[in-house]
């Protein structure tokens, strides 16, 4: 049973204790210990204070909804200022009515955290945010083509072909592409510039042949239900179509917060598993939640008869694979104080329970 702030959109972070060490190579002294005594007594009485209905420290509450409404507000505004109305107007305004037509921030929202988490700022993450939005709006234009999926509606709205016909769609797609990277280059501040060029190899290689593109080539040649792709495939194409970018996002997060090698490995099993959770859960998303609460048409895998893991192992068991997967991602951030983890935590729990 769900508590009243987990259903008020608050995460409640449970520590556990750490013992106390005085430091002492042979026998404490009488000082140690009675400091260690006066520790545990406030352990201890802050402890029963807390485990009262309804008390908590401002350390143990996290307001997800609200971290990620101020994030989103950031992250728009940003946004907005990354393309500006020039000429051609027609290729620009493509470009923004996609880019700024709404949408989660997901991507950017964990490029942020992961630089946060590991000392960094926003500041010196936001570009590296943005092209993350950037590359990930690039992907949706150019996946609802009718060439590719041939979708009607994307974020409650006409797609960008449908907006501003496919010969433009495609254009403002691959502009988005190229600027994402020339925006990393040019924005980034106070950063190492080996850093950069890290994110810059993080990215390129998220994108394109070894993952986007990877992804989405083997989804098409697995489409029309000839029997022949088994869960490895699956895998393999959730992997690099969605979970590379929410990979890259972020990796690049933290190197350019400065983190160390563990670190960077840490986080990056943290994302794919999130990357992966998020890809079984729009599978089930598509065949349990209407066109209207999804934004875009729902049934589309049925219709165009996709194997996905619904289809594979059935509904309840990809909610359990769903799952799962969350505790891995969540496991790998147990090296991090509850408190600094508290974004990437809160935004593992949306990914297994967002409806749309």
């Amino acid at each position: 049973m769900q508590s009243q702030a987990s259903q008020a959109g608050l995460v409640t972070i449970h520590r556990q204790p750490c013992p106390f060490r005085c430091g002492a190579t042979l026998l404490p002294s009488k000082k140690c210990i009675r400091k260690s005594v006066r520790q545990q007594v406030q352990v201890q009485a802050t402890a029963e204070v807390l485990s009262r209905p309804g008390v908590h420290s401002r350390a143990d509450r996290f307001n997800f909804r609200q971290y990620m409404a101020d994030r989103a507000e950031l992250v728009n505004e940003a946004l907005d200022a990354s393309v500006p109305l020039q000429y051609p107007e027609d290729v620009v305004e493509s470009m923004r009515y996609s880019l700024l037509a709404g949408g989660k921030r997901i991507r950017p929202a964990l490029c942020l955290a992961a630089c946060e988490l590991v000392g960094g700022t926003i500041e010196q993450a936001m570009p590296s945010a943005c092209a993350m939005e950037m590359i990930h709006t690039m992907s949706l234009i150019h996946d609802d083509l009718p060439s590719m999926d041939n979708d009607d509606f994307r974020r409650g709205k006409p797609t960008n072909h449908k907006a501003y016909g496919e010969d433009i769609a495609i254009l403002a797609g691959d502009a988005l592409l190229s600027l994402s990277f020339e925006y990393i280059a040019r924005e980034t501040r106070n950063v190492a510039a080996e850093r950069i060029l890290r994110v810059i190899v993080e990215v390129g290689k998220a994108v394109g042949a070894e993952g986007l593109v990877a992804g989405q080539v083997v989804d098409i040649k697995s489409e029309g239900g000839n029997g022949t792709v088994g869960l490895d495939t699956l895998q393999y194409i959730h992997e690099h179509k969605t979970a590379a970018l929410l990979t890259a996002s972020v990796v690049s997060g933290a190197i350019l917060g400065g983190a160390s090698d563990m670190e960077v490995q840490r986080l990056r099993k943290y994302s794919t598993c999130v990357g992966l959770a998020f890809q079984v859960v729009d599978d089930i998303l598509d065949i349990t939640q209407t066109t209207e609460q999804l934004g875009k048409t729902a049934g589309k895998d049925l219709t165009s008869d996709k194997t996905t893991y619904p289809a594979l192992l059935g509904l309840e068991r990809s909610k359990e694979v769903a799952k799962d997967l969350i505790k891995d991602a969540k496991d790998a951030l147990a090296m991090y104080d509850d408190v600094k983890a508290a974004p990437l935590i809160g935004l593992a729990d949306y990914i297994i329970s967002r409806t749309n």
